[in-house]
């Protein structure tokens, strides 16, 4: 399909006018549809929101890529409309537990896209890097309240997480520029420790 017959797409279907060196723009990266544009764009091109996305990182992004308006997401969760948009601008999840869980479900949100939409990870960062720095099996019951995941599961990622830490750790003991370079790699480590235990969960779940 060139850009005309996408452009025409989306008038016909849909009513938008939208200009065929729009969507070439669109495609390019140089400009970024509006939600009703990236719904009409879908539809013209015989796909869903979702395939257009790639990997949704937002709570606005996983709702668009559901095909739900905010609205809806709303009402299937227990919020006020309003309320519910709000958060999606500020991009902070406030709703209670009971609403997170029916969110995970309407958005159908894999265990770290959940954390991530909802603040959770913020408080899963916490507990894990306490959980290397020291003893992990002292967290695996508090991380375990948080994650709900079969507890061999747990334990075989945070085992994982505590040695490949403690291994850098130790590498940090040497002189120069191997010492250092160990040290900003245990920095690393552990700024990104919430990506690491999610490698490890699937890799303790395959």
């Amino acid at each position: 399909m060139t850009h005309a017959h996408v452009s025409y797409g989306i008038h016909a279907a849909y009513g938008l006018q939208v200009p065929p060196a729009t969507v070439a723009a669109w495609e390019l990266g140089e400009a970024f549809p509006s939600e009703t544009e990236l719904m009409a764009l879908a539809g013209a091109l015989w796909c869903s929101p979702g395939d257009l996305l790639g990997a949704p990182s937002t709570l606005r992004e996983h709702r668009v890529a559901q095909g739900l308006a905010p609205i809806d997401v709303a009402m299937r969760i227990g919020m006020d409309p309003h309320d519910y948009e709000r958060m999606e601008q500020s991009g902070t999840w406030t709703g209670n537990d009971s609403q997170a869980t029916k969110l995970a479900e309407v958005l159908r949100l894999p265990l770290p896209s959940f954390f991530q939409v909802t603040g959770r990870d913020k408080q899963l960062a916490g507990l894990l890097n306490s959980a290397v720095e020291t003893r992990w099996q002292a967290y695996v019951k508090k991380i375990g309240k948080l994650v709900p995941l079969p507890r061999p599961r747990l334990e075989a990622a945070l085992k994982s997480l505590h040695s490949d830490y403690q291994a850098r750790m130790a590498a940090t003991l040497s002189r120069g520029a191997v010492g250092d370079n160990a040290a900003a790699g245990a920095r690393e480590f552990l700024e990104h420790i919430v990506d690491h235990f999610w490698e490890r969960v699937e890799r303790a779940g395959g």
